[in-house]
């Protein structure tokens, strides 16, 4: 298993968050020509919104896997080092208390 690159949380959400924004403005775009009915009533934004989530879920998924991964691994190393840390705590404390 290589080893995960130190940015690699931030550089996914970093990415979602361009997804999103590419959708959003794509979908505002689509709205503003007519190509997708405006929300009703006030309820333009709130709809806009909604259809840019839709667009860009899938997108992310599909886009973002080898991100993904890389998070999951950096993630994972992480809590494997915090369990190590405290086992290693929780067995000098039984050695303490058996003496």
């Amino acid at each position: 298993m290589s080893v995960a690159k130190p940015g690699a949380t931030i550089r996914y959400t970093a990415m979602r968050i361009g997804i999103f924004m590419g959708s959003l403005v794509f979908v505002a775009l689509l709205i503003h020509f007519g190509v997708l009915p405006k929300g009703l009533g006030g309820s333009n934004g709130v709809w806009t919104i909604l259809l840019a989530l839709v667009v860009s879920a899938p997108l992310s998924f599909v886009l973002l896997r080898n991100q993904r991964d890389e998070m999951s691994a950096q993630l994972i190393s992480r809590v494997d080092h915090a369990k190590a840390k405290l086992e290693a705590s929780r067995t000098q404390e039984d050695g303490v208390a058996a003496e």
